[in-house]
Formats: C-alpha cells, sequence, structure tokens
C-alpha cells in the first residue's frame, strides 16, 4: 500500500517519469551500499532479533510518512529521504528475513515449497495491498492510506514475538567485517549454480523489474483513470504473480527449476510487449496478469536455487549478494527506464524491456542445453573408460 501510495503522491504532484524512477532509486540503492553489512550481520548475530528490530524500525519510518502526509506541508524530497531510510533498513531486514526461512523449515526437502509459500504470500500481499491503496487514495486521502500501512505494523511485530525458534549459537569470528565479506564474495566465486543465478537476477532488476514504475503512466496518461485505476493494475501483475508462487508451491522435489525459470522469463517478456501497446483496458489487465505470473519465478526460483545450495555459514552473506542484485540494479535500471521512457515513450519503452526478458530467456536455455550437452559427453567418456577398463 505505501508503495502504491507513494508513486501516485509522487507522480500526482511532479507528472514526471524520472521522478518516479528517482523514487525507487532512493528506495531500492540504500539496500545495494549496506545489504553486504546487513549480510553479515545475519551472519553474525540473531537473526531473528535482528528482523525484529528492523520491523519496529520499518514501523517508526511508516508513522513519520503518515505525519509528514497529514499535515500537508511536505516536499517531493521529504518523502523521497523517508523511502531511502526505509531502503537502508530494508538492507539488514532482507538477509536476516530470507535466512530465517531456512531456521523455520525442520524438514531441508521441504525447503523449495516453503520458499514458494514464502513468496505467495508476498504476492497475495501484491495483490491486495495496491486494491486497497487506490480505494484509499480516492475515497479518504493519502494520510488514511499511509496511516493504514503503519497500523499493520502491529500484527507483523505480534508475529514475531509468538514465534519459538531454537536457542541461538554464538559463533566466534576470527575475520573482521570486510574479511568476511571478502570471503563470501570468494565463495560466490568458487560456486558458478549460485554465481550465474546472481548474474542473471541482477540483468533482470537492472533492464526489466523497472517497467513497474511506469505503472502510473498506464493508469493516469493512456488508460485516464485515477488511483483506483492504478491500484487495479497493481493488483492484477500480484494477482499474476501469485499464482506463478503457487505453482511453484505445487511443485514436487525434483522438478528442474532452472528449465521451469527459462520458461517463465519468456512468458514474462510476451506478457510485456503484449501490455505495453494496448489500449484496452480490460486486455491490458489479462497481459498484465501473463507478466506478473512471469516475473514472480525471477524472485522465487532465484531465492530457491540459491538457499538449496549455498553453505549454512554463508547463508547470510550470499543472500546479501542476492539482495544487492534484485535491490540494487532495480534503482538504476528505474533511473535507466524513466530517462528512456522520457525520450521515447511509455509504451515503447516497455516493449524494449519485454523484447530484453525475451532475449535472456533464450539465453537461459541455451545454457541449459549447452550444460546438458557436456553432461552426457562427461557420462559417455566414464562409460567408456569403465569398458575399456
Amino acid at each position: 500500500m505505501q508503495k502504491t501510495a507513494v508513486s501516485w503522491v509522487i507522480y500526482e504532484k511532479t507528472h514526471s517519469n524520472f521522478m518516479l524512477g528517482l523514487t525507487l532509486f532512493a528506495s531500492l540503492f540504500p539496500s545495494f551500499v549496506f545489504s553486504f553489512i546487513g549480510g553479515v550481520a545475519a551472519d553474525r548475530y540473531n537473526r531473528y532479533k535482528l528482523l525484529l528490530i528492523t520491523q519496529v524500525a520499518s514501523m517508526i519510518q511508516a508513522v513519520l510518512l503518515t505525519m509528514l502526509i497529514f499535515f500537508k506541508d511536505y516536499s517531493v524530497w521529504e518523502i523521497i529521504a523517508l523511502s531511502a531510510l526505509l531502503g537502508l533498513i530494508n538492507a539488514f531486514d532482507v538477509p536476516a528475513r530470507q535466512s530465517l526461512v531456512y531456521e523455520m523449515v525442520e524438514d531441508k526437502s521441504d525447503l523449495p515449497n516453503a520458499l514458494a509459500l514464502n513468496s505467495s504470500m508476498v504476492n497475495l500481499s501484491r495483490l491486495i495491498g495496491p486494491g486497497i491503496a487506490g480505494l484509499a487514495l480516492e475515497k479518504f486521502g493519502e494520510d488514511v492510506c499511509f496511516g493504514l500501512n503503519a497500523v499493520s505494523f502491529i500484527a507483523v511485530i505480534g508475529s514475531l514475538l509468538m514465534m519459538r525458534l531454537p536457542k541461538f549459537n554464538i559463533v566466534p569470528h576470527t575475520k573482521n567485517i570486510f574479511g568476511e565479506l571478502k570471503e563470501g564474495f570468494q565463495y560466490i566465486r568458487r560456486t558458478p549454480s549460485i554465481s550465474f543465478v546472481l548474474i542473471m537476477l541482477a540483468l533482470m532488476s537492472l533492464l526489466v523489474l523497472p517497467f513497474s514504475t511506469l505503472i502510473p503512466v498506464y493508469a493516469k496518461d493512456i488508460f485516464k483513470g485515477t488511483a483506483s485505476t492504478f491500484g487495479v493494475i497493481d493488483s492484477v501483475i500480484g494477482l499474476g504473480a501469485f499464482c506463478g508462487a503457487i505453482f511453484l508451491a505445487s511443485l514436487k522435489t525434483g522438478r528442474n527449476l532452472r528449465k521451469i525459470l527459462a520458461i517463465n522469463t519468456l512468458i514474462f517478456g510476451v506478457g510485456l510487449v503484449l501490455f505495453s501497446h494496448t489500449t484496452f483496458y480490460p486486455i491490458a489487465l489479462v497481459f498484465a496478469a501473463i507478466s506478473g505470473f512471469g516475473m514472480m519465478s525471477q524472485i522465487t526460483i532465484s531465492n530457491t536455487l540459491i538457499q538449496t545450495t549455498v553453505d549454512p555459514a554463508m547463508r547470510g552473506r550470499v543472500i546479501s549478494f542476492y539482495a544487492m542484485a534484485f535491490f540494487g540494479m532495480q534503482p538504476l535500471g528505474g533511473l535507466l527506464v524513466g530517462s528512456l521512457s522520457q525520450l521515447i515513450g511509455t509504451p515503447d519503452t516497455v516493449m524494449i524491456q519485454g523484447f530484453i526478458t525475451i532475449m535472456i530467456g533464450l539465453l537461459l536455455l541455451r545454457f541449459l542445453r549447452k550444460a546438458k550437452e557436456r553432461k552426457n559427453r562427461l557420462a559417455e567418456v566414464s562409460t567408456a573408460d569403465a569398458m575399456d577398463t
């Protein structure tokens, strides 16, 4: 709800695509800068307590934003500054929260399904939140919308306080923070299965995922709608993502997640291309849902592939690189997409993002095919050696 309201308030006040990109940059770039430290903190300290602290800090940020809007005397830069504060908090929140999911699951074979269910929760909020935000913005005003978000943290913090987790065991650390950061980076370099996933996610986050910053332009200028229109489009994207998360959660153990990731990347790209120039609102919503279905895999499958292969001692640090690839590239991409859309128009920008997504999906399929061929050749060589012996 807060994300939707911030985008709407910024665009309504400035009517600038670039300012939408700048707002995304401000909200995510601190996560990029400080996520390394957040990852080290998640490996060093009690992740549960760290998560509790970040949620209390997020609630304070939400209250400050509500008060700012309530008293009406505010500038765009004050909203952007509070968005940057939330980005800083998230740099510590994401590694702690994602690492904690692993500790909550007793049978590790259930981890892929647990991560997909976790993603479905996030995407369900994406489905419901923007719709409620649109109604709240239109019927009650921006301050009520931001206020509802602040109140919601009571449930979040209450839920955390009710959790019962295994006792935290303090592990001695011989290296300083920068030494542990270097150790995490070297571990990723030595593990191609993880580094490849991170590079793919970084490309998608830089070039494609910032398409969401342009949704207010579609709502207000292309479909001639209101805040509710913006909320509906965002919710429909969330609906597609939620369906995709449920699909992943229902998969049986042993499915080829990399192949599913490649296919869903192609679906994402096709959805964006079709959505980009559609001016008939109901059909555009269908294409938005298809885009959301494909988009969800970029986040959930990438997270699952990392969580199921990473060394537990490196979990927090590797997830901080995941957060960097996801959160860190998006703000840079937001500036790029905002500037490009000012030059060539919003529909053409989104169409280009769709074609880039299709190219990335095809590259991933090619990579998987070559990896399978290498595996088959190695198997043939091993069989021949065994027969000679």
